[in-house]
């Protein structure tokens, strides 16, 4: 081979490059397949089963099944793009590792503070989501909506602060627990389906179904949020493809069953229904299944927070390690530590939206601009695959369509996008006052 194609090669597959000195000699946890697949359905499947049914019904009516569908596919190369990138660079900045060694560190800053930063605008809405369905199962008014939904976010911070492989043990007998009952729940009320309900299956035309899709991110929102805890398998080459195709069959299958379930058993109920699988039960059931659908609401949404706090706290470690945060944070950067600082902070962050999601209690905009920060994220994550993973290799195929992929989210998240927008706009503010504080103090120093 000629210098000029070894080096064409080189420039095409980055594996060789030096190590990034910020990054920590590769020493791993102690997750394993289980607990890893038990973590990604937390963080995926999430409390979107709770409302998104509805909301997505009343979007586009029947045509939400499709949404639901065509996401399901195009989470395939999202969650294998993400799993090759966490695969071959597991650390605790996920996302925005991937981004600093694409692009630099202004990237890895400006995915980070979308990430650690705008990504924690989801935990009330589901806090919130999960106390509604309580609330209409014991009754109760808004301000027990209110200490509810507080409750349910604090119990899992505690969780979170003894470490990943604790909530993992927890999160495996609580994602166990909640296939088991979704399966109850849907295979008592399927015989109550009405394929007349199917009609007509574009109520909304296509433009409903982009709007179904584009709050559907929210439920397939997820792969970006666990490559932070890539370090902690106890073999990331081996084990992450393995826990993520697992996830990805069975929370995609898990949303299709219950969109289609709740379509064809609620019909035109699903449009205006609060909590749609309290319906479900009570067609099936009766009244007195209410408290199965109110086990289901807390397990899940136990389960998203002990996902999402565990990628939180990691990537609030490894902005400190980094510079993108004051170093005190930097503590419980390494695989296997806590990283109880950076639990502190997001735990912070995640009571500032709550103020405001739980004062408002309208939750669709929030929605959108959550999944506008996903979008975003993705985005940034896919086209850092591109320049991470060997050229025409199967995870740079992935990632290729995924590029794709993401700027077909991007454009449905539309004028949401102003959100993500704003806080890259802080971020690189942040960068440029950085550089110039550091070259002020070597000046001063010389």
């Amino acid at each position: 081979m000629t210098e000029r194609g070894r080096s064409t090669m080189r420039a095409r597959d980055p594996e060789p490059e030096r190590p990034d000195p910020r990054v920590p000699a590769a020493t791993h946890g102690r997750l394993g397949v289980a607990g890893g697949t038990a973590l990604y359905i937390a963080a995926v499947l999430g409390t979107g089963i709770l409302v998104l049914p509805a909301l997505a019904a009343a979007a586009a009516g029947p045509g939400a099944i499709i949404a639901v569908g065509a996401l399901a596919l195009i989470s395939i190369p999202l969650a294998a793009t993400f799993a090759a990138l966490a695969r071959r660079h597991p650390d605790a900045g996920g996302v925005a590792t991937f981004a600093r060694r694409a692009f630099g560190p202004d990237a890895a800053r400006v995915i980070s503070y979308w990430f650690f930063f705008g990504t924690p605008i989801g935990a009330p809405i589901a806090a919130l989501m999960t106390a509604r369905y309580v609330v209409a199962v014991i009754g109760g008014d808004t301000v027990s909506t209110t200490l509810i939904a507080v409750g349910l976010m604090v119990i899992p911070i505690i969780v979170t602060a003894f470490g990943v492989r604790f909530a993992a043990s927890v999160q495996l007998v609580l994602s166990g627990a909640l296939i088991a009952v979704l399966v109850f729940v849907l295979a008592a009320a399927a015989p109550h389906a009405n394929p007349a309900n199917l009609q007509p299956v574009l109520p909304h035309g296509w433009g409903g179904v982009g709007l179904a899709m584009s709050l559907y991110i929210w439920a397939f929102a997820g792969w970006e949020a666990v490559a932070g805890i890539g370090g902690e398998f106890r073999n990331p080459r081996r084990d992450i493809p393995r826990a993520t195709a697992l996830a990805l069959v069975i929370v995609s299958v898990a949303y299709l069953a219950i969109q289609t379930v709740t379509v064809v058993v609620l019909g035109d109920r699903a449009a205006t229904s609060a909590v749609p699988l309290l319906d479900l039960v009570e067609v099936a059931t009766g009244s007195g299944g209410g408290v199965v659908v109110a086990v289901i609401a807390a397990i899940v949404v136990t389960g998203v927070f002990n996902a999402y706090l565990a990628a939180f706290s990691k990537l609030g470690a490894a902005m400190g390690r980094d510079g993108d945060l004051p170093a005190w944070f930097g503590r419980g950067v390494e695989n296997g530590a806590v990283a109880r600082r950076g639990l502190l902070l997001s735990a912070v962050v995640m009571a500032l939206y709550s103020v405001v999601v739980l004062a408002s209690g309208d939750l669709q905009p929030f929605i959108l601009v959550h999944t506008s920060i996903a979008a975003a994220v993705y985005g940034l994550g896919v086209a850092s695959a591109l320049r991470l993973l060997p050229a025409r290799s199967a995870g740079w195929w992935m990632a290729l369509i995924s590029c794709v992929l993401a700027a077909g989210l991007l454009v449905l998240a539309a004028w949401h996008l102003v959100f993500p927008a704003g806080v890259a706009v802080i971020a690189l503010v942040v960068g440029v006052i950085a550089r110039r504080t550091r070259r002020t103090a070597t000046t001063d120093h010389a």
